[in-house]
């Protein structure tokens, strides 16, 4: 066998002897190949640079690779079919998708620091989370009133319209309470507010809303619902000196298929119903762990089917209003029946849990605690479960117009046939007790509902029946800001 020189000289010479015979065509063929050669280089450094740029952008205008986008067809009587773009709970929590850059500075500082001081002597300092939402403008008003400090934090996501969001936060301001545009899951300025100031309560009722949306964006309810308690858990207990005590919204719906009446703290919550359900189930075995761990004072509230001023518009009080109005149909579900609950009545059982919360025992510094720490739940309902068509038909009084009604069989989207509250314990605890009927609670909600969408045409009714006047014009109804 010949050496490896020898073989390579040989080929060498092969190649030369081809090269020779071939001059001419091999020569254009070199050519030939070093342009289609340039031109690959070319080609690769531009699709080099078009993509840095492409991400360049996506990470200038999409901060976070978690974030989602859902789409929700518009419930407005105008127009059945728009679209609104739904920005996920879940944040990263990466430097640059972090709100404290834009939150920053002495004087910001400050303004955190003033609207967390109490104005009260014994007064206490809340950070409110969804204090943009339905439940969280209501709390922060009554703290506010009796002189308690209110931060507020709320993502102004469009589960459902903004305008209306961004109209409470309006009317928080003008009651002096600050409310930032930021996300549970920025665990970076949730560290930072525990830094500037001592909260000594966190009332936590951010959280992604809904039995039957879960069906198809069950991951935000992921995010919000467990990622952002555990964030929230996370920061006051890591972050915070001294810890706060921890108020926050658990649900009616964590008793799924249970059937016992009415529904009792003591009663079984291990069959849920729904997605939302079972999150919210998640949240109190979260909380559990966090209370026993970290010595958090922890305390949960389960509301019931929560209506009035400023609400939620898919709650169905809210959809069914709006369709009587604008003459269109209604889906009721045979024999359903719901505990509702007031609002002035579910906020004066927040207040109670936050005023009754007992400390925290963990400390920031030393990751330990000195002794357990209250680990509460309560149910926060009215007790008295109301026919789904007997509020119909209040509305239809108030309204004055007949609704038109389609009765249906419930389906399997989570939904439960009733719900009904024991809430003794809450009443032992911190004096819970609902005042409000539902007549009373529907016009107050319809005065409301009448103001906010300037519906000049519609006379409330003095609970009587509707007459059989021709309808008028239907007018378009638009939030107002």
């Amino acid at each position: 066998m010949p050496p490896s020189g020898i073989t390579d000289a040989a080929a060498k010479g092969v190649k030369l002897d081809r090269y020779a015979s071939g001059g001419a065509l091999l020569l254009r063929r070199a050519a030939s190949g070093k342009l289609v050669s340039a031109s690959s280089h070319l080609l690769f450094r531009a699709t080099v640079l078009a993509t840095l740029a492409l991400v360049f952008l996506f990470t200038l205008h999409y901060p976070s690779l978690l974030s989602r986008s859902f789409h929700l067809s518009s419930t407005t009587s105008s127009s059945a079919s728009a679209q609104h773009s739904h920005r996920s709970l879940l944040m990263s929590s990466s430097p640059s998708a972090s709100a404290a850059g834009t939150y920053s500075g002495a004087k910001w500082e400050e303004e955190i620091r003033r609207g967390a001081r109490p104005a009260r002597d014994g007064g206490i300092s809340v950070l409110v989370t969804g204090a943009a939402g339905f439940v969280g403008t209501h709390c922060s008003l009554a703290l506010k009133a009796r002189g308690d400090g209110v931060l507020g934090l709320d993502n102004f996501n469009a589960y459902y319209d903004p305008a209306l969001k961004r109209a409470r936060q309006a009317l928080l301001a003008s009651r002096g309470v600050l409310i930032l545009d930021a996300d549970i899951n920025d665990a970076l300025l949730l560290a930072k507010l525990f830094d500037v100031a001592a909260f000594t309560h966190v009332l936590h009722l951010a959280a992604q809303a809904g039995v039957r949306y879960a069906m198809e964006a069950p991951q935000t309810y992921v995010a919000s619902n467990v990622a952002g308690l555990v964030s929230v858990f996370e920061a006051a207990a890591k972050h915070a000196d001294p810890q706060p005590a921890i108020v926050w919204a658990s649900s009616s719906s964590v008793y799924g298929l249970n059937t016992d009446a009415p529904f009792s703290e003591d009663h079984r919550t291990d069959r849920p119903a729904s997605l939302y359900a079972a999150t919210k189930k998640a949240g109190e075995a979260i909380a559990h762990a966090y209370n026993h761990i970290y010595g958090l004072s922890l305390t949960g509230l389960r509301f019931f089917t929560v209506y009035g001023p400023w609400g939620r518009p898919d709650m169905a009080y809210f959809s069914f209003a709006r369709a009587i109005v604008a003459g269109e149909p209604i889906t009721l579900f045979a024999d359903a029946r719901r505990d509702f609950t007031y609002i002035d009545d579910v906020v004066r059982g927040c207040l109670g849990a936050l005023d009754t919360a007992g400390r925290s025992t963990g400390s920031a510094r030393t990751g330990k605690k000195t002794g357990p720490a209250p680990l509460r739940v309560y149910n926060l309902g009215n007790t008295s479960p109301v026919p789904v068509t007997r509020m119909v038909a209040i509305l239809e009084k108030l309204l004055g117009k007949k609704a038109n009604k389609r009765v249906v069989t419930m389906p399997s989207n989570g939904d439960v046939p009733f719900t009904h509250a024991n809430v003794s314990h809450a009443a032992h605890d911190f004096g819970y007790r609902p005042t409000t009927s539902l007549e009373a609670g529907l016009r107050h909600f319809v005065d409301w509902f009448v103001d906010y969408y300037k519906l000049d045409d519609v006379k409330i009714a003095n609970a009587k029946p509707a007459d059989n006047k021709p309808a008028k014009k239907k007018k378009k109804m638009t939030a107002s800001s």
